[in-house]
């Protein structure tokens, strides 16, 4: 009898914990602040958020999406969220190296953060999906993440009469999946930090940085090379890089290759907003590097030497206090 309560106790712990010992898919808890705007713009952004013609943000929108990213109903098992892999305690990204969802099945990267993705041209680590609409309904019909369909989601959400109701208010025909697309999109929309204290130090106010974080402004802005490709108010250009990340390292992940088929394509990636980055460990598209350190020592030495390596990778020649202080600027991105 006492193997037997062994046996049971074993089974329901690593049923929490994940097959694989990861950590469990439960969808966390929304901790987000009790009230999103969907005029205001924080301090450090561009001013205009983009927002599509057929796609306007409404308060109505905006709710009905965030209900939808904390609710495992769009997973064909019921186990599964947005927020199981983008949580809001820890950056709207994943917490593990590589994503884990349904049926604990894990992905082959990892999930990035979901702060101003207003501001994207393209989404997913390759750029395959243009819109945020579009991309919203990706993970429904992916084997890996919710492992169902976007027919069978609306099915079971048409079983549920609150969210019958909340679309009708929401949208003037009511449920169907395009609208599915826009509410969570509309949600992902206001999700805006900035006002920074490196923003709070751009706008004149000198004293919100330590004289190790404006070091590291300094070496980010020169010798580190880092706006050539975190540039502009959201610390990315939106483009596409090879870093040599896990390149030697099997199986390679052609990154933006697999979406153009073009061979200047292969081992590219979406380069990430650097804001909340200190929140959003582990980092890269494979989660491989563990820390801020680890990240500016890769940079450091060069990269990962590969054919296709970005010009514009090389050797830092950093100091243990040039690496230290870039580290402290990167940290001083986490804002409101």
């Amino acid at each position: 009898m006492r193997q037997l309560c062994f046996v049971l106790i074993a089974l329901v712990w690593c049923r929490w914990l994940g097959v694989d010992g990861s950590e469990p898919a439960h969808p966390p808890k929304d901790t987000l602040p009790p009230a999103l705007s969907i005029t205001d713009i924080p301090l450090g952004l561009a001013a205009s958020r983009p927002v599509p013609k057929d796609n306007p943000l409404t308060e109505a929108k905006v709710r009905l999406g965030r209900r939808l990213f904390f609710d495992p109903i769009l997973s064909a098992d019921g186990t599964v969220s947005c927020a199981s892999c983008h949580d809001p305690a820890h950056g709207l990204a994943g917490k593990v190296r590589l994503a884990i969802g349904i049926k604990s099945r894990s992905m082959p990267r990892n999930a990035p953060s979901l702060w101003n993705r207003a501001y994207g041209t393209a989404f997913f680590w390759d750029g395959r999906e243009s819109s945020l609409e579009s991309q919203a309904l990706r993970p429904i019909e992916s084997s890996t993440e919710m492992g169902g369909t976007v027919e069978g989601a609306i099915e079971r959400l048409r079983g549920n009469k609150e969210y019958a109701a909340i679309f009708e208010a929401a949208f003037a025909d009511g449920m169907t999946a395009n609208n599915l697309a826009k509410s969570l999109a509309s949600f992902e929309r206001v999700l805006l930090s900035g006002n920074s204290r490196v923003d709070r130090f751009r706008a004149g106010r000198v004293q919100s940085l330590s004289d190790s974080e404006r070091h590291g402004l300094w070496l980010y802005e020169s010798r580190g090379g880092c706006w050539r490709c975190h540039s502009g108010p959201n610390f990315t250009d939106e483009g596409y890089h090879n870093t040599g990340v896990s390149w030697n390292q099997p199986p390679i992940d052609l990154g933006r290759f697999t979406v153009t088929k073009k061979e200047p394509d292969r081992g590219r990636f979406k380069t990430p907003t650097l804001r909340n980055i200190a929140l959003t460990a582990p980092y890269m598209h494979d989660g491989s590097l563990a820390t801020l350190e680890d990240v500016v020592d890769f940079y450091n030495r060069g990269g990962g030497k590969n054919p296709g390596l970005d010009e514009a990778i090389v050797p830092l020649d950093l100091t243990p206090q040039d690496k230290k202080d870039l580290v402290a600027f990167l940290k001083a991105l986490s804002g409101e």
